[in-house]
């Protein structure tokens, strides 16, 4: 894989499985992540289908069934629908704990009424079938994307709007491959999905102001706040997030300042709840250099700003990639 997916986010996320728990302004990892009523204008999107399943794909699904819509979760094997599951349930429940406290009856309403809503699907064009907007949060790589996409045009019905998660692929190259770019947006969730409020609606020159309209009026219905960005690298909290990490580094490695006290300087000086350094490691060291690597590739951003950082390639070369390996600036 080339590239992966960033996103930061305010919140705590526990599950069931794995009980971790996650502070703000983190990015996303890229995780690998039917059928219902008839087509809708769309200015009325009520079906709802998201590709993949992974921590991203479940929470974008989760949201959209807790506010009335009608979701079809899909991924290419079973196995990883069922982890979805998983993230949804574990999820849900936190959530009906602290809605509900003590109400037990009103807990489980609560995520019946949730769980009604979602179907599963591990054939990609039946779980397309009669969606209004279908939402791509698949593994952060574009080509896999365009072939996804390009399938999904020719069958899916002609009004449905597509959209990618992605934060870190153009999605002007993503849709090129359907006939429908005045119906395809970025549609960028922040993790984790049911905690963060924000949405980053990304528009490409072919978008029509319907299709703007009605992820405007999705994106709302769902709770969140969205916020409008053209097709730029990183979109917009990305783009100022990841400078922002390497140039901690740059600091750190021209003998500055050590990282314990960047990250302590950040914290109780910019009001940020991670240094730098500990988020660079909580979001897995490859995947921050993939992203700088494909910035740099691509040429679209300052040469300074995306400037290759020798100790996180000697990092990342030798294996110690932050929290998820146990160790990078750090030791866990």
């Amino acid at each position: 894989m080339s590239q992966f997916v960033l996103s930061s986010f305010r919140g705590r996320l526990t599950n069931n499985v794995t009980k971790i728990t996650f502070k703000t302004f983190l990015f996303r990892p890229l995780l690998l992540s039917h059928n219902f009523s008839t087509t809708t204008p769309n200015n009325s999107i009520q079906n709802i289908t998201v590709y993949g399943s992974g921590l991203m794909g479940a929470g974008i699904v989760q949201v959209a069934a807790q506010n009335g819509f009608k979701v079809t979760m899909v991924d290419i094997e079973q196995k990883f629908i069922d982890r979805g599951k998983e993230i949804i349930n574990a999820s849900l429940k936190r959530i009906a704990k602290k809605q509900h406290k003590d109400d037990e009856n009103a807990q489980k309403s609560f995520i019946e009424s949730t769980l009604s809503n979602i179907k599963t699907n591990t054939d990609s064009l039946k779980g397309a079938e009669n969606s209004d907007l279908i939402i791509e949060a698949i593994v952060e790589n574009l080509q896999t994307k365009q072939n996804l996409f390009k399938k999904l045009d020719e069958s899916a019905n002609s009004n449905a709007i597509f959209a990618s998660n992605t934060s870190s692929l153009p999605i002007s190259e993503i849709s090129k491959v359907t006939k429908r770019q005045d119906k395809f947006a970025g549609l960028h969730f922040f993790n984790p999905v049911p905690q963060m409020k924000l949405v980053e609606i990304i528009k490409i020159n072919q978008t029509s102001e319907d299709t703007y309209q009605s992820l405007i009026e999705v994106t709302k219905k769902m709770q969140k706040t969205p916020v409008t960005c053209k097709d730029t690298p990183g979109f917009i909290v990305n783009r100022l997030l990841v400078p922002y990490l390497l140039e901690a580094m740059r600091l750190a490695e021209r003998g500055d300042a050590s990282i314990e006290d960047v990250d302590t300087a950040m914290k109780l000086g910019a009001g940020m709840p991670m240094g730098p350094f500990e988020l660079s490691d909580f979001v897995g060291l490859d995947t921050l250099k993939s992203i700088v690597d494909g910035w740099r590739k691509d040429g679209k951003i300052d040469a300074g700003l995306v400037a290759s950082v020798k100790k996180l390639d000697n990092l990342v070369k030798d294996g110690k990639l932050g929290r998820k390996s146990g160790e990078g600036f750090y030791t866990y």
